[in-house]
């Protein structure tokens, strides 16, 4: 049965009511909390108002008065209430007020069919304020407002999960400059991710802001730019950090597979399910849910995601609700949602692709991650660091006679060089495929270069395979691949131009030096 509850605090008006019903002798207590006498016009105040205008099932009345004052009140109220005794060394601190009023909601227990409402009228604007803060996010209530003996519902036309938070983090990036002066090895959560340059500082500052807002976040980026280590990050520098987050690689599942995995089975739903099985939306309750390459997902599976990330009237916006296939139950979860992709979903919702109302819910707050040739200086520290790692995994892994490599002079100088189209993922395989193909220890530009030049790629075919019309120009696709093949010419060659333009069959050494200087690729002068 669906239950009103009433959580309110006891303010001084409240007091001053009781104090006045009280006979001369007995407000000497009440007169102190209120400092000063009390007006026997005050009226039955803001508590007892609503309790008596509005039917309640259950009343919980927070107090941070001496508990023999707040059992007074409650005897002169008359009403069933459940009090909450509170300290406050200072009423108007909104973080204390918050630390006081979550405990008990957590132990109110509030179901989905009930009715949270929070009064407004007592205390101290502070605690106002938390009302209104958590009735418009995390636990959304009708809000309640008295005056003289007149109740009124308190309608306030926004959502801070969905209209205050995106805007904030929507916001142009000068805005949030601020968000990078730290490393991200600095930010707790954020350990793992490598970096110093301005791009993967401000992506991680979104990040981090993301992780404290239980909301949705979508995570855009180029293949090979480490968006599941971000989403891990986002994960356990939030509230959620005490349960392991749950991964679904969307790209990796077929279409008729993808529902059970997200929402589970019952037995005899389908040809194999000889059992029920829950699916990653309920392994995630209480924790984070990873959608990588959502933007996989066909436009059927599109509109069973929509429907399990839409919250239901007056619930957090974390609540989820699904059905497993074959049942004939919706199960409840409280799951937060991080999605990534490395498409652009705005031109997918042109093309009919997919759903405008999803990409909404899921962009919630979106963080954009950068590409390794767009990281300034960082490239180095990556490789460094990989190395490190990829060292430790073939020692522990028993290679027979393996030593430890390092980058020489001239590898760092390839590294840093060459464009890196796959990014980490490829700078990464590279590095472990040059460290165990190697001789010495030391890792030249020509064990990179090798290994580069083994790795799959799929580059080739999407050059020859991308779409005529719309937007495409030959000139500027031409253009795009003599660059490429200058700039590896250039890491291969170390950085020397004379010995790069033989790479690339040119004649002449000024003919490089030229183009170099009309695609702005940063080069130095050949020593004489």
């Amino acid at each position: 049965m669906a239950r009103r509850i009433l959580l309110t605090w006891i303010g001084h008006t409240d007091l001053k009511a009781m104090g006045a019903a009280l006979p001369p002798a007995k407000r000497k207590k009440v007169e102190e909390i209120v400092r000063g006498e009390i007006d026997a016009d005050v009226g039955p105040g803001p508590v007892k108002t609503l309790v008596e205008r509005e039917n309640f099932t259950e009343v919980h009345a927070l107090s941070n008065y001496d508990p023999s004052v707040t059992k007074q009140f409650v005897s002169w109220l008359k009403k069933r209430c459940v009090t909450h005794h509170v300290v406050l060394t200072n009423p108007s601190d909104h973080g204390q007020v918050l630390d006081a009023v979550r405990p008990v909601l957590a132990s109110v227990d509030v179901c989905k069919e009930d009715e949270l409402c929070f009064h407004l009228s007592p205390g101290t604007p502070a605690m106002a304020a938390i009302w209104i803060l958590l009735g418009k996010s995390q636990y959304p209530a009708t809000l309640f407002q008295t005056h003289y003996e007149k109740v009124w519902k308190t309608e306030i036309p926004f959502d801070i999960t969905t209209d205050v938070i995106p805007q904030l983090l929507r916001e142009p990036d000068r805005i949030w400059q601020h968000l990078a002066i730290k490393s991200p090895q600095e930010i707790h959560g954020f350990e793992g991710i490598i970096g110093e340059s301005p791009a993967i500082k401000m992506a991680v500052g979104r990040a981090q802001r993301a992780a404290v807002h239980d909301v949705p976040v979508l995570i855009l980026g180029e293949s090979g730019t480490g968006k599941e280590m971000v989403a891990e990050a986002i994960h356990y520098a939030s509230c959620r950090r005490n349960k392991k987050p749950v991964l679904i690689n969307c790209a990796a599942i077929s279409s008729n597979l993808l529902e059970s995995e997200l929402f589970g089975h019952v037995k005899g739903s389908f040809t194999g399910a000889e059992k029920d099985r829950k699916g990653a939306f309920e392994l995630a309750d209480g924790s984070t849910l990873f959608l990588d390459e959502v933007g996989e997902c066909n436009l059927e599976m599109q509109a069973k995601l929509l429907r399990a990330l839409q919250p239901p009237p007056k619930e957090g916006p974390c609540c989820r609700v699904f059905r497993p296939v074959g049942s004939e139950k919706d199960i409840k979860v409280d799951v937060r949602i991080v999605a990534a992709t490395n498409k652009n979903l705005t031109e997918a919702v042109e093309r009919g692709e997919f759903r405008e109302d999803l990409l909404y819910r899921l962009s919630i707050v979106t963080v954009k991650l950068p590409a390794l040739r767009e990281r300034e200086g960082d490239v180095i520290l990556l490789a460094e660091s990989l190395l490190l790692d990829i060292n430790s995994r073939l020692r522990r892994g028993g290679e027979a006679g393996y030593e430890d490599k390092s980058l020489s002079v001239d590898a760092k100088r390839f590294v840093q060089q060459y464009h890196w189209p796959g990014n980490v993922r490829e700078l990464s395989n590279a590095l472990l495929q040059a460290a165990v193909m190697a001789q010495g220890r030391i890792l030249s530009s020509q064990d990179i270069a090798a290994a580069i030049a083994d790795l799959p790629s799929k580059k080739k075919s999407e050059v020859l395979d991308c779409p005529l019309g719309g937007e495409f120009s030959i000139d500027i696709k031409l253009e795009e691949i003599q660059a490429h093949f200058i700039r590896r010419a250039m890491a291969e060659a170390g950085g020397k131009v004379t010995k790069a333009a033989k790479l690339l069959g040119m004649k002449h050494y000024q003919t490089l030096a030229a183009q170099l200087e009309r695609l702005g690729i940063e080069h130095e002068p050949d020593e004489a």
